[in-house]
């Protein structure tokens, strides 16, 4: 199946120079994570692996260990076993301030917006600017214009509350709300779920321009088209395990279903040919066990 049609802003030049980009060295690189609540394993030797300036697409069905693996990231779960590393050094994430620190940014699919302020409030909520002990509201709505400029943003006005806005404009704030403190990876966790199709449009869109300014996204969606229009490589989970890792130029929808519902097992090695197998019981002449069996 070809890949979907290219949006507005893109062209084919935009590919080769983000392809160039991908060859670069890992700035995010998660090596045999694993995570248990409890009895349950959510996560059993995990790798995932993020260049700049790539999006790569975390896909799986429910319970697969998407949004474990994505809140061990976050550091708001710490791994029980396994190594981060980013720049090639291992690093510890024990919570979200950790994460932050070491430039990741993670868009949750609640956004956790304050409806009632505007948008320069939401983007600088507890990183407000100051001028002389006083908000630098000038400052803040300057730079708030530049962010979205640069997003190619379409909202009106940055003086209006949050929930005057769409699904896409509101998830467009979130966004550029967790590119203040220029990140490197930027994590988008179900960006365009309950979205309509013009709002996805802009929220893809918002996607590729990350991509272009340089960030490592990590995408996770349950959408097969939006992904296999924008991801690089996409990362299928299946019960905490991975299987399999695509290009999403080769990709098609087909072979991802089969990896995420494991008609097509990656992760379970082919037995050994001198490999022993179990010894097959002929069933001919067999009867049912009765209670006069002993």
């Amino acid at each position: 199946m070809p890949r979907p049609a290219l949006r507005r802003g893109w062209n084919e030049s935009t590919r080769v120079s983000v392809s160039s980009r991908r060859t670069g060295d890992h700035v995010l690189t998660m090596r045999g994570i694993d995570k248990r609540f409890g009895a349950v394993r959510a996560l059993s030797g995990v790798d995932f692996r993020v260049r700049e300036g790539e999006v790569v697409a975390l896909v799986g069905d429910n319970g697969a260990g998407k949004s474990t693996l994505v809140k061990v990231l976050a550091g708001v779960h710490p791994a029980d076993a396994g190594t981060i590393e980013l720049d090639g050094d291992v690093v510890q994430l024990s919570t979200p301030a950790d994460a932050q620190d070491l430039g990741i940014a993670t868009v949750f699919q609640d956004l956790a917006l304050c409806e009632n302020l505007d948008v320069v409030a939401n983007l600088w909520l507890g990183r407000e600017l100051l001028e002389r002990g006083r908000l630098d509201e000038v400052g803040m709505e300057e730079r708030t214009w530049m962010l979205l400029r640069e997003l190619a943003a379409k909202i009106p006005s940055v003086r209006v509350p949050v929930s005057t806005l769409s699904g896409g404009q509101r998830q467009t704030v979130a966004i550029a709300r967790s590119l203040i403190g220029e990140p490197r990876i930027v994590i988008l966790d179900e960006p365009t779920a309950a979205l309509g199709v013009a709002q996805t449009a802009e929220v893809l869109n918002l996607i590729e321009r990350l991509r272009d300014r340089g960030h490592g996204v990590v995408l996770i969606s349950h959408n097969l088209t939006d992904v296999l229009a924008v991801a690089d490589r996409i990362v299928v989970l299946r019960l905490g395990r991975n299987n399999g890792e695509f290009d999403a130029e080769e990709a098609t929808s087909e072979v991802l279903i089969a990896a995420i519902t494991g008609a097509l097992d990656v992760a379970r090695p082919a037995p050994l040919p001198d490999e022993p197998r179990a010894p097959v019981i002929p069933l001919s002449g067999a009867r049912r066990r009765t209670d006069g069996d002993r």
